[in-house]
């Protein structure tokens, strides 16, 4: 697969500073696939300082054209090492090889949507005038400017690396940033891909992007978000692990970007198609579930709720996996044995408080290796259950029964998440009155599917703060400047 193994830091590939290197593991073979740079303080202090002074030292942030010209050269790279990035992030991210293609958001899509800011960079508004005001004695012209906010510390996660990779680094570039992005330990090789790219196929200069990574993510992660000298980090991952980002960030008063945790609901209303409206309960399994704005909360018609148990046992039985060089399947193992663990952990749970088991909820005896865990689905899920509550990561699907439309608005907004959901109704008009009532970033409705680079993702409460991709994705990387001129 010819991976990359090294650090970029201030334009340079080069080794950890004391050559240490960790292993790189299939999450479906559980084999060593190769090993990659084992990044430590003195290799972060490096990439920070080769980012403060591109930043500082460079017209980078001021010259639009030039940045236009380098991620143009940043696509062109990509494309140029499609197929290899294709092998590489199934065998690290364990996704079957067709969810890496235009089936699903590993590879091929997150490279077209680069199409998106190359586009909207030459004509973003940089500079608008808001026209003339009296007071306090005097008249004023008032501009208002846009700019780069600085160093840009991206820190990702391993469920869809290069998407992640791509959504954060690519708007931050196009701002005028300067970027370390910071991979996840599982999934090196996604970011170290993008430094040999920069590297070898565009003209940025040292030190605008910079690619750390590291087996132990705490130590140089915490070094990252505390520097005074980055001025934001945008971050995507757990809850709990933003919470702390956050807080550590707070003292050097720096912006913060958080992408988290979901537990979105999928409503299927009583007057919608219930037979077709269920299939959409299997995007449980697309990825093994590692995908937070996937519907893991399907709420159902009480009176229904037989109709649905047979359908969910045949529509499930339709998922197959096991095949990592498949085009057709959606599913492949966790991303590794602790991951694993902790879904069977919520599964446990599930049983000891009341949840009936479905189907599902186990390894599969047929993959001896690998990180699998079976399609579960639970029923007779009430809201205040764990399994209903917390964000498990994984392919479970908790399937709660309503009474009525308020009562399942109520079941979709009770959740400290609000990242995404789903409503099925009878007719567009009653399905967009129900999403227009959940308090999530994102709604798809009767099989919508929102994703794409120019539209706002994010959440509400503990799901996030700002938005990834569109317009207001881009402006997350901006600071805004008012300028006044006696007239």
């Amino acid at each position: 697969m010819n991976p990359e193994t090294r650090l970029l830091i201030d334009g340079e590939l080069v080794n950890a500073a004391e050559c240490k290197t960790y292993p790189n593991i299939n999450p479906a073979t559980e084999e060593v696939m190769g090993h990659v740079a084992d990044a430590g303080p003195e290799d972060m202090d490096r990439a920070i300082a080769a980012a403060r002074r591109a930043f500082d030292d460079t017209d980078w942030s001021t010259n639009h054209a030039f940045r236009l010209h380098c991620l143009q050269q940043l696509k062109a790279g990509l494309l140029a090492n499609m197929e290899e990035l294709k092998r590489q992030i199934s065998a690290e991210t364990g996704a079957p090889l067709g969810i890496c293609g235009q089936a699903g958001p590993q590879c091929e899509l997150p490279i077209e949507f680069i199409d998106y800011t190359l586009a909207s960079l030459p004509r973003y508004q940089w500079h608008r005038n808001i026209g003339t005001n009296e007071i306090m004695g005097g008249n004023n012209e008032r501009l208002v400017e846009k700019e780069a906010i600085g160093v840009v510390a991206a820190i990702t996660p391993w469920n869809v690396p290069l998407q992640i990779n791509l959504a954060k680094c690519v708007p931050a570039l196009a701002a005028g940033c300067t970027v370390v992005l910071k991979a996840a330990p599982d999934t090196p090789w996604c970011a170290s891909a993008l430094g040999r790219i920069v590297a070898e196929h565009t003209d940025m200069p040292a030190g605008v992007f910079n690619v750390i990574t590291a087996q132990d993510p705490v130590q140089v992660g915490e070094q990252l978000v505390t520097d005074p000298r980055v001025d934001m980090v945008s971050f995507t991952g757990s809850t709990a692990v933003g919470k702390h980002i956050m807080a550590s960030a707070a003292q050097t008063v720096k912006k913060v970007f958080l992408e988290l945790g979901g537990k979105s609901a999928n409503i299927i209303l009583e007057d919608a198609d219930l037979a077709g409206s269920l299939l959409s309960a299997l995007a449980v399994c697309f990825h093994a579930g590692q995908g937070c704005a996937l519907n893991t909360r399907l709420l159902v018609p009480r009176a229904r709720q037989a109709e649905v148990e047979a359908l969910l046992k045949t529509y499930f039985g339709l998922i197959h996996y096991g095949d990592q060089s498949s085009e057709q399947d959606i599913m492949g193992p966790l991303v590794n044995a602790r991951q694993r663990d902790r879904v069977l952990s919520y599964i446990e749970k599930g049983k000891q408080e009341g949840a009936r088991l479905l189907l599902g909820g186990g390894i599969p005896e047929n993959l001896p290796k690998g990180y699998y865990v079976q399609p579960t689905v639970f029923v007779d899920v009430t809201n205040d259950m764990t399994i209903a509550r917390e964000e498990i990561f994984g392919p479970v699907l908790c399937v709660i029964a309503y009474d009525n439309e308020d009562e399942a608005v109520r079941i979709a907004n009770d959740s400290p998440f609000g990242l995404s959901g789903s409503v099925w109704a009878g007719t567009l008009d009653r399905g967009l009155e129900v999403a227009r009532r959940l308090r999530v970033g994102t709604v798809n409705v009767n099989g919508g599917n929102f994703y794409g680079p120019d539209a706002p993702f994010g959440g509400y409460k503990q799901s996030g703060i700002g938005r990834e991709m569109g317009t207001e994705g881009f402006e997350e990387y901006l600071e805004t400047k008012t300028i006044a001129i006696a007239v």
